[in-house]
């Protein structure tokens, strides 16, 4: 399928490892310009070597680091049709009681403001292109509660609300918003988010990576070519029509609970 993509340009957050390494090279196997950011100085300069994407360095839990990120996007891009919010943190596995104001505010301040500062920036690039997508990145943990994770789920609860609304204002400008929420994805990540959730019980890795897979009808983790595939659908003619959703690609959460 031609996914009508070539020539578009595509900003990914958080795009030069994990979910959005797989994003971006995706978007660019399809003939798109594509520009990542990230805070791993290492995964940008290993995606600049590897790759002929743009990568540069950008906190997008701050308003003037976005700022500053968007002066990049004019240079190497020229404008915008798609914007990916895929940047986001773990938070901390701790009862509410013990959760710090830092890891609050940093939960949030990366996976729900760094969204809402990047789309501000965003919108009027992609209105003046005459159209295109926007896709953030929530959770399975944006719709079911998860003990032990009150930041997190609070912040893509919020990605979530943020989307419908987004989606609202914006399909009038030939703009459609999506949110993806995946289940338990293969990655790095993943593996902390597991040692966290083993300390903060108490109880193995093995017996936490088991009790998690029986989470999913499927009893698999989800790969992220599959959550690639979703996204380049989504930003395509072919997904377009598709808005103010969000889609869980997790093989079917059955439960939030270990």
């Amino acid at each position: 399928m031609d996914l009508e993509l070539k020539s578009k340009r595509v900003l990914i957050t958080a795009g030069a490892g994990g979910i959005g390494r797989a994003v971006a090279e995706r978007f660019a196997a399809e003939g798109a310009k594509v520009l990542v950011c990230d805070v791993d100085n290492a995964a940008i300069e290993n995606v600049l070597k590897t790759t002929g994407m743009h990568a540069v360095p950008a906190d997008i839990s701050n308003s003037g680091a976005v700022a500053k990120l968007f002066e990049d996007v004019d240079r190497h891009l020229g404008g915008l049709d798609i914007l990916i919010n895929n940047a986001g943190t773990s938070g901390p596995s701790k009862p509410v009681e013990a959760i710090s104001d830092d890891e609050w505010r940093s939960t949030l301040a990366v996976n729900l403001d760094g969204a809402f500062y990047c789309s501000r920036s965003a919108i009027p690039l992609i209105k003046a292109a005459g159209g295109g997508s926007v896709v953030n990145m929530s959770s399975t943990a944006g719709f079911l509660p998860f003990s032990l994770r009150s930041p997190y789920c609070t912040a893509k609860y919020g990605v979530i609300g943020f989307t419908d609304v987004l989606a609202m204002e914006l399909g009038q400008h030939n703009i459609n918003v999506n949110a993806i929420c995946p289940g338990a994805v293969d990655t790095p990540r993943l593996e902390r988010v597991q040692q966290m959730a083993s300390k903060s019980r108490g109880i193995p890795i093995e017996q936490i990576r088991e009790a998690e897979l029986k989470m999913y009808s499927m009893r698999r983790m989800v790969s992220v070519q599959e959550i690639a595939s979703m996204i380049l659908y989504l930003c395509s003619p072919h997904g377009r029509i598709i808005s103010g959703q969000s889609i869980a690609i997790d093989g079917q959460t059955i439960s939030s609970e270990y």
